[in-house]
């Protein structure tokens, strides 16, 4: 590391979880962020401010006004601009010396296939089932770490799905594409604006928490939060042997 390095990630230094050695996993790191919104903006930034080498960011979304009330990582002045581009902005404008890239595209099968297998850690913050599945299947058949995380009205969730544990449940067995859940959108129900920067923190220290390899992660729990009476509860939850996704735990490489 440079001096100006050792004087930017000071505080993490001085965590013995972290250190020296944990700091340099993080410059080293490549993550891929799928969503730059609510979620992917807190994501996105403390991706940055920690010291994540490269990011990887997919949107095909542009901002709107209406973005505004929650999405940080969005400016008035950037309205109409790429939400990846406008990200990534924010993102060089704390820390210019991590890599950014951002990719106005939508996040499909066969893209998911091309940029998992690059990324050390995948956080899902997108806002729509169909795509949360096809990001939980990419990262199962690659053996990459998937931290997941959503927001609706006052509700939210968090949680990790790594196929590097055998024990661990994926996104399919806890959320059966089978079920069919109904879409919950928040431009007709809403979100409480604080509610994505809490999730997206927790996903940002999910994910810092796995590239340094500090502590344990939220795989195999799931955790669930009532901004309302703003009281947490936690659910183990378990692999479904029965899954399609992950049962054979089939990795590609």
């Amino acid at each position: 590391m440079t001096d100006e390095q050792l004087l930017r990630y000071s505080r993490h230094l001085l965590l013995d979880e972290i250190g020296v050695e944990g700091q340099q996993r993080i410059l080293d790191a490549h993550a891929l962020v799928i969503g730059a919104g609510g979620l992917g903006s807190p994501v996105a930034l403390f991706l940055a401010t920690a010291g994540v080498g490269r990011i990887t960011l997919v949107d095909h979304d542009a901002v709107d006004l209406t973005n505004l009330q929650r999405q940080i990582a969005h400016t008035t002045e950037r309205i109409g601009r790429p939400k990846a581009e406008s990200a990534r902005d924010a993102a060089a404008a704390i820390n210019p010396e991590v890599l950014v890239r951002p990719l106005v595209l939508k996040a499909d099968a066969q893209l998911l296939d091309d940029l998992v297998p690059q990324a050390d850690v995948v956080i899902d913050c997108c806002d729509n089932f169909a795509t949360r599945h096809l990001v939980n299947a990419a990262c199962f058949r690659h053996g990459k770490p998937l931290v997941s995380g959503a927001a609706i009205r006052f509700d939210a969730q968090v949680s990790v799905f790594d196929p590097r544990d055998a024990a661990c449940p994926c996104y399919a067995c806890v959320f059966p594409a089978r079920q069919q859940f109904e879409e919950a959108l928040c431009a007709t129900l809403g979100v409480f604006a604080p509610l994505v920067g809490i999730v997206g923190s927790l996903q940002a220290a999910e994910a810092l928490k796995l590239l340094a390899g500090v502590g344990s992660s939220l795989a195999g729990r799931l955790q669930m939060l009532d901004a309302r009476s703003m009281e947490w509860s936690e659910m183990r939850v378990r692999r479904d042997r029965a899954c399609v996704v992950c049962a054979e735990r089939t990795v590609i490489g």
